[in-house]
């Protein structure tokens, strides 16, 4: 299955049909009927939505939607927490929504980063139901209409129970395909590295929707900008445009701040334990490259790595995998080699790389940043999220 999964990927984002092994290439006319009937449901669902058969809920609070068009590594949820954190600092209490899949990787991750903070996460596939029972155990208070003045976080930790209890505002985790819940204001990720693939449906391609739902978007940001060719960045403004010449867009990239060892968890470990050794990255995530090319940016002596499909849950038998992999570094290079693997990975199963012992197994912690470029940069971006707040 694990390869079946590596496989359908390789389809989705290979530019090119014919260089793809016989294999791949008789799996397509499969995926091509899969993806097409996708796309007839896709249509009604929409129409169902649209024609006002199918009801959408509003929230008493407003919503903030962060999605994708694209499966995996598109920075959904470091961009939630980002904005969980500027909400915190004009002193509202936001409530993350998010469906918890595979195991709840992304609300444990969350938890842990914005654990001294008011914010608050709820986890379900029923996102308005979830909201409903936070709503009737903390409260709500509909800030619309208010002004927000950025304060310190020092400022914040002497606010009190009371106000800090009650929820201000929704974020929605993966929102994009949602359509049940109304939104005040809907972020569009875009994987620099990986934007559109084949441009097809799921699951001959990546997409979830046409690349035509970009008009649904309010703003737009296209993470992983750091790691991307100017030329590249030019042609994903000039799809956005084509489609919503409006549309604001930003540009944002994960920032490495430290690591934590698997089996001590409150010790912070400074990037520069990496430099100059020799390290393996095993990740199940959507964007492995990103990951990769992040670590080899900190400066390690030689960075390997081993690709899981993304959400893959670890098993022992991937364990005895990564130890092979692991003792040819040591063979090759004459020195004991690290593992690196993102929070995600570990939040998925914290127990399961431990079995990787006596090899050192390190998480990476990163966290969004936006960077400046066309005079679109992190005090615009939050300009327009207290827009949304104030309407």
């Amino acid at each position: 299955m694990e390869k079946l999964k590596l496989a359908v990927k390789e389809i989705a984002y290979a530019q090119n049909q014919a260089n793809l092994f016989n294999l791949k290439r008789s799996l397509t006319p499969f995926l091509s009927f899969a993806s097409s009937l996708y796309g007839v449901l896709l249509s009604i669902r929409h129409s169902l939505y649209r024609r006002g058969f199918s009801s959408k809920h509003r929230l008493p609070v407003p919503v903030i939607s962060v999605g994708n068009l694209t499966w995996g590594g598109n920075g959904k949820t470091p961009m939630v927490e980002f904005i969980a954190k500027c909400l915190a600092d004009y002193g509202i209490s936001p409530l993350i929504l998010t469906r918890g899949y595979a195991g709840g990787d992304e609300a444990k991750m969350l938890q842990r980063h914005l654990l001294e903070r008011p914010v608050k996460i709820g986890v379900g596939a029923n996102r308005a139901a979830t909201a409903s029972l936070f709503f009737e155990k903390y409260g709500h208070l509909d800030c619309r209409g208010r002004k927000f003045v950025e304060r310190s976080y020092l400022d914040q930790k002497v606010e009190s129970h009371i106000s800090s209890e009650n929820i201000g505002a929704a974020i929605l985790d993966d929102g994009m395909q949602h359509l049940s819940l109304c939104r005040d204001l809907e972020i569009l990720m875009i994987n620099g590295l990986m934007p559109w693939g084949n441009c097809k449906l799921l699951p001959l391609g990546p997409l979830r929707e046409p690349l035509t739902a970009i008009k649904r978007a309010d703003v737009a940001v296209v993470h992983h900008a750091d790691l991307v060719l100017e030329q590249k960045l030019k042609d994903i403004e000039s799809v956005i445009q084509e489609i919503k010449v409006s549309l604001p867009i930003f540009y944002s990239r994960m920032s490495p701040s430290y690591f934590f060892e698997v089996r001590n968890i409150s010790t912070k470990i400074d990037l520069g334990a990496v430099q100059n050794a020799v390290v393996l990255c095993v990740s199940a995530i959507g964007s492995a490259d990103a990951f990769v090319q992040g670590m080899e940016k900190i400066g390690p002596k030689h960075v390997d790595r081993l690709d899981f499909s993304d959400h893959h849950l670890f098993q022992i038998k991937d364990v005895y995998i990564i130890r092979e992999r692991l003792r040819t570094l040591e063979d090759k290079f004459g020195t004991k080699p690290i593992v690196i693997v993102t929070e995600k990975d570990y939040d998925r199963d914290p127990e399961i790389l431990k079995h990787l012992y006596p090899f050192q197994v390190l998480v990476l912690c990163s966290e969004l940043q936006i960077i400046s470029r066309n005079s679109c940069d992190e005090n615009r971006f939050k300009f327009l999220l207290k827009q949304s707040l104030e309407v």
